[in-house]
């Protein structure tokens, strides 16, 4: 029974090393189905694998909000213009 354990926690390995590859859980169990591997000791290694993630993953306490602001539009002419008003102002009063 221990053999067993083993096998499948190793399947379980493979599971958690190819899905954070990208890999689907699909294409990994037809790839084990194809090379032999039986379709229960399949689906108990992937539920295993399955909760070991779930263990390591971050606990999301709320949902992030997402905002959104709009900018009016800047014109270089008119920020250019502010700026001469204000130097002209400051070098008046000197």
């Amino acid at each position: 029974m221990h053999q067993k354990e083993d096998h499948i926690q190793q399947l379980a390995g493979y599971f958690k090393k190819n899905l954070s590859k990208g890999y689907t859980p699909d294409s990994l169990k037809f790839s084990l189905m194809n090379q032999g591997y039986s379709r229960i000791s399949i689906d108990k290694s992937l539920e295993l694998a399955n909760e070991q993630l779930a263990k390591i993953a971050p606990i999301l306490k709320e949902k992030p909000q997402i905002t959104y602001r709009i900018y009016p539009e800047i014109h270089e002419k008119e920020d250019i213009g502010f700026f001469k008003k204000i130097l002209k102002r400051f070098f008046k009063n000197l």
